[in-house]
């Protein structure tokens, strides 16, 4: 794991260990010095309440549906930590590797750590079929 990434993940477990909904200047400061456009993009789509949160039931399993900038019907499907169904998740990421999080997936670990997801619960069989749209 790069430094970089290492400083990312600890702002963001103080983020959810604080508790209070909040999100300090320093650690907005450090986000942005490490994700740079990506998270300012992100801060517009939480702004726009654009983040749902599906959770499976009874199981507990849950995904991220995640809008794009344009809002115009681009949603995308993450997991905050680990991956994202659009483009720039493939071609930023995996493929250059000039970018560690894309911003469908800040978006999601923000409002998740606010506390501002728009919650949807489903029927596990209905998360399942979500899931294998991936």
């Amino acid at each position: 794991m790069s430094a970089s990434s290492l400083v990312a993940e600890t702002v963001w477990k103080s983020i959810d260990s604080s508790r209070s909904g909040t999100v300090t200047e320093e650690q907005l400061s450090i986000l942005n010095f490490l994700f740079g456009k990506n998270f300012e993009r992100a801060t517009k789509i939480v702004d726009q309440r654009g983040v749902k949160k599906i959770s499976g039931e009874p199981s507990g399993r849950s995904v991220f549906q995640v809008v794009g900038e344009s809002r115009r019907k681009e949603e995308y499907l993450c997991f905050p930590e680990h991956y994202c169904a659009c483009y720039s998740f493939f071609y930023d990421i995996v493929n250059r590797g000039e970018q560690l999080s894309c911003k469908h997936q800040l978006a999601a670990r923000l409002a998740a750590s606010l506390g501002i997801c728009i919650e949807v619960k489903v029927p596990d069989e209905q998360l399942a079929q979500l899931l294998s749209t991936i």
